[in-house]
């Protein structure tokens, strides 16, 4: 049997990425996740929505999909952008952040720090973000 799945399409809009975390709340409590690992992924899709929102310089709507697996939960973040080089995006220093005014630039590492695994697939015509929590 394959794994239910869900999916969402969200059009690039002011707090959309709510809608993405209150469809993983909803996965999470289906599959009795705990509090803290529901928090870990509801934070790490707000870092990936906000990324496919403001840095792919896509027109288009992200796509969101959620796949139940027995042992984990697998997200994938995509859109239709301009793609990124993972290794060209520089971890901020702290130190430096700390007297900034601009605070951003956090996403990648949190989203990292927050899931189990995170991979990013990415070409000109896109990128996918696949994050996995385990239970």
């Amino acid at each position: 049997m394959t794994n239910p799945t869900v999916e969402l399409t969200l059009p690039v809009m002011q707090d959309m990425e709510l809608a993405a975390t209150k469809t993983a709340e909803v996965i999470a409590k289906r599959m009795d996740l705990d509090e803290e690992k529901t928090n870990e992924i509801s934070m790490a899709l707000i870092e990936a929505c906000i990324n496919a929102f403001e840095h792919s310089k896509s027109k288009d709507n992200i796509f969101i999909q959620y796949i139940i697996d027995p042992d984990k939960l697998i997200v994938k973040v995509g859109d239709k952008g301009i793609g990124f080089d993972e290794e060209i995006v520089a971890i901020p220093k702290i130190e430096e952040k700390l007297n900034s005014d601009h605070k951003r630039g956090w996403g990648l590492q949190l989203m990292k720090e927050l899931m189990d695994t995170v991979e990013f697939q990415s070409s000109e015509d896109g990128t996918t973000v696949t994050m996995t929590k385990n239970r």
